[in-house]
C-alpha cells in the first residue's frame, strides 16, 4: 500500500480524542479513515469507526507501518482520518471575530502566543483556552507552529472549538486591540510584579513569548503591563503551555467565572 502524499487541500486528525471531535463537529469534511490492523477489536475505536460510517465513511484497514509513516510517526493510537483542510483565519477574520464579541456584548478574554513553534505547546495551550473559558488565540504567521495533526491531538477538541487566527502582522493587531480597549498583558520572568498582583479582569489579551527568548521587542512595546510568574529559586522558566494555563486561570480567578 503506498501512502499518500498530504495535500494544501487536505489534513490528517489522528487519535481517539481528536477523531471523536472530528466526527462530532465536521463529519461532512471527512474524506477516508484507516484501523491499524488489530486495533479494530478496541471498543473506543469500534464506536469511531460505527459513527463514521453512518456518514458514509468505511474505515479501511491498515498495517501499522503504513498509519506510522502516513502520520510521520505521531501517536496514532490506531485511528487516523483526512479531511478536508479548513483554511486558516488571518486578519480579516479577526476583525470580524472581535466585532461579533461586541455585537454580543462579550468581553474579550484572548491568548496570544509569541513565537511558540512547537505544535504540542499550541495545542495544549487552545485546550487551556478552551477550559477557562477564553475565546481564542492568536499567532504570527511566520516562525509560529500551525495547526498540525500532532497539535490537534494534543488539544483533545479544543481545535474544533477554539479559532486560531494566524496574523501576518502581530505589532498592528495588538495596535488594534489597544484601539478596542483591549488591555495587553505580556508575561515575563524579568517582570517587577507578579500575575497575582496584576488586574486580569475586563476585556483582556494574554501574552506570551517563546521558552528560548520571550516575548519579540516590538511585542513587548505594544503590551499594556508586564507582569510573572513567580517561581521558585533555581527554577529559570515553565514550559509555556504550562504558564498559560497558570496565567489563564488566574485570570478566571479574579473575574470569577467558574
Amino acid at each position: 500500500m503506498q501512502v499518500q502524499k498530504k495535500s494544501r487541500n487536505r489534513e490528517l486528525v489522528y487519535g481517539i480524542n481528536a477523531v471523536e471531535q472530528a466526527i462530532e463537529t465536521s463529519p461532512d469534511k471527512i474524506l477516508s479513515a484507516w484501523v491499524v490492523k488489530g486495533r479494530d477489536d478496541d471498543k473506543r475505536i469500534t464506536k469511531l469507526v460505527a459513527q463514521l460510517e453512518r456518514y458514509g465513511i468505511v474505515a479501511q484497514t491498515a498495517m501499522r507501518h503504513f498509519v506510522d509513516e502516513k502520520c510521520d510517526g505521531g501517536v496514532h493510537q490506531g485511528i487516523v482520518i483526512e479531511m478536508k483542510a479548513t483554511p486558516p483565519k488571518t486578519e480579516h477574520d479577526l476583525q470580524d471575530f472581535l466585532d461579533e464579541l461586541q455585537a454580543q456584548n462579550k468581553t474579550p478574554f484572548l491568548l496570544v502566543l509569541d513565537g511558540v513553534t512547537d505544535p504540542r505547546n499550541l495545542g495544549a495551550a487552545m485546550r487551556s483556552v478552551w477550559a477557562a473559558g477564553a475565546q481564542a488565540v492568536i499567532v504570527p504567521k511566520d516562525k509560529s507552529a500551525a495547526l498540525t495533526p500532532a497539535a490537534r491531538k494534543t488539544a483533545a477538541g479544543a481545535a474544533s472549538e477554539i479559532p486560531l487566527f494566524s496574523v501576518t502582522n502581530l505589532a498592528r493587531v495588538l495596535d488594534d486591540l489597544n484601539e478596542r480597549e483591549i488591555r495587553i498583558i505580556g508575561m515575563d520572568g524579568a517582570a517587577e510584579h507578579s500575575i497575582f498582583e496584576t488586574d486580569l479582569t475586563g476585556p483582556l489579551a494574554l501574552v506570551m513569548g517563546s521558552e528560548e527568548s520571550g516575548m519579540r521587542r516590538l511585542t513587548r512595546e505594544k503590551c499594556t503591563d508586564i507582569t510573572k510568574i513567580p517561581m521558585a529559586s533555581g527554577v529559570e522558566s515553565l514550559n509555556v503551555s504550562v504558564a498559560a494555563g497558570i496565567a489563564l486561570y488566574e485570570a478566571v480567578r479574579q473575574r470569577g467565572l467558574s
